[in-house]
């Protein structure tokens, strides 16, 4: 579908003067009028509790893009202010403020036979107060709603959300956005796998010993303590983004690529997940965490946790899924590796963790194909090899970051990349465990790579990135 195809379009963001508008969700707007991915007729409404004009809000886009990108300059600002509007006075059930009569103004220069596309950039505790106003002020017509992450902090807050949301939207019109599904890493495990039967034929337990899901990050928690404080990493990265990740690499082939089939791919997976193990979870706290402002001194947030997940299917079945994130480790990656078994033959001990398939996730993504060769030289002696394929090099290839990616999938209706009802109900019950019998947090020290009990649960081999001895 071309933006030719598109219907007139109102964009609704609430939120629109908050953190994520201005870092994601402004600049990839932008980014997709860039790139003439929007449709030909559209207005940009930002929606908050302040009182900003017309023209201050355009000011305040025009920061987020100087500061962020892509630059102003670098696109048709002009015509994309021209369409920028702001109504203020909060939103809700009983007192929409200033926007009905803001999208009342769109509709005069749009028609009145536009679709929505209403994007709630707002904390979780909003999503229930936007949707029941959405509902209430009749804006759920020929609407798709844009969900962030957590969409719930717990099952049963889950089950209370989707039941709502479910109550005045078909599953069809809900978008629960994850950006690490919108990587271009992260889409081409469908072409890398299922086009190449170099690699199709080695996805099983009959090859691979082990998958490895690691995303380490570098990264502080200072800007957004508050928030992190009442997530932690347990529910900010593992039952989102390294979940669903894990079910894109262990999804059987779906029927096609369409999204419906993707979709069923992927929450069936999504069911065979076991649920968490106690003895199968390590969380660690990086040592001065409490000494942030706003955190409490006897705070036991889990800032890492590393689990080994169990997927029972047969085609998985006795394969660990490890799975690792952290705030302040040694190194930041996005990475996705499957660890070959031994080949039958007479070499009996391999360098290293042997043949690995690996791909990075970060920007427009890399294939690592890890072999093992002989040394040059006068001895038969075994090294290991790695051959690296940039998928940023393929020729043609224009990446788009994962908010444009997934901005664009929601203008278009393709719900492939984006998180079920269903999928996310098994992701809950697979993580119901661990949330009701939490193992102690572990202290790490800033630059390392967590809490050392994580090192076991990637035996006999260890993790690939960063091993330590314990």
């Amino acid at each position: 579908m071309t933006s030719s195809d598109l219907p007139p379009t109102i964009f609704v963001l609430f939120g629109a003067t908050g953190d994520l508008a201005r870092r994601m969700v402004l600049p990839a707007f932008y980014d997709l009028a860039r790139r003439d991915l929007l449709p030909k007729q559209w207005r940009l409404i930002g929606n908050g509790r302040g009182d900003v004009s017309h023209e201050d809000f355009a000011g305040r886009v025009h920061d987020a893009l100087e500061e962020f990108g892509p630059k102003p300059d670098d696109g048709p600002w002009d015509d994309v202010r021209g369409k920028l509007r702001f109504a203020g006075g909060g939103f809700a059930a009983d007192d929409p403020g200033s926007l009905l009569d803001v999208i009342a103004e769109a509709k005069g220069d749009l028609g009145d036979d536009v679709q929505f596309v209403h994007y709630l950039a707002v904390p979780p505790e909003a999503f229930e107060g936007l949707t029941r106003g959405l509902h209430e002020h009749g804006l759920t017509d020929r609407a798709r709603v844009v969900y962030e992450k957590p969409y719930g902090t717990s099952p049963e807050s889950f089950r209370e959300l989707d039941d709502l949301v479910l109550g005045v939207l078909d599953e069809e019109q809900v978008f629960r956005i994850d950006h690490f599904l919108g990587k271009e890493g992260t889409q081409d495990l469908h072409v890398l796998r299922f086009a190449n039967g170099l690699f199709e034929h080695v996805w099983n337990r009959e090859h691979v010993q082990q998958v490895q899901i690691d995303v380490p990050e570098t990264l502080d928690v200072a800007q957004r303590a508050s928030f992190y404080d009442a997530t932690g990493a347990t529910l900010d990265m593992l039952v989102t983004h390294l979940f669903q990740v894990a079910a894109e690499v262990a999804m059987e082939p779906p029927v096609s690529l369409r999204p419906e089939d993707l979709q069923e791919a992927r929450e069936a997976v999504l069911a065979a997940f076991r649920p968490l193990a106690k003895e199968d979870v390590v969380l660690g706290q990086f040592e001065g965490y409490t000494d942030i402002e706003g955190i409490a001194d006897d705070s036991q947030t889990d800032t890492f946790v590393a689990a080994r997940l169990w997927v029972d299917t047969d085609r998985w079945h006795g394969v660990p899924f490890l799975l690792r994130t952290g705030k302040r480790m040694a190194d930041s990656a996005q990475r996705v590796s499957l660890l070959l078994r031994k080949p039958d033959g007479p070499v009996t001990q391999l360098p290293g963790h042997g043949n690995v398939l690996s791909l990075s996730v970060e920007g427009p993504g890399a294939v690592d194909v890890r072999m093992v060769t002989k040394e040059p030289g006068p001895d038969l002696a075994l090294a290991e090899a790695t051959s690296s394929l940039s998928l940023g090099d393929v020729p043609g290839g224009d990446p788009l970051p994962p908010y444009v990616s997934l901005i664009h999938d929601v203008v278009v209706g393709d719900r492939s990349l984006f998180t079920t009802s269903e999928g996310l109900a098994a992701a809950w019950r697979a993580v119901a465990p661990l949330l009701e019998d939490r193992p102690a947090v572990q202290p790490y020290a800033p630059g390392s790579w967590g809490p050392v009990a994580a090192n076991e649960l990637a035996d006999p081999g260890g993790w690939l990135l960063g091993q330590t001895e314990d």
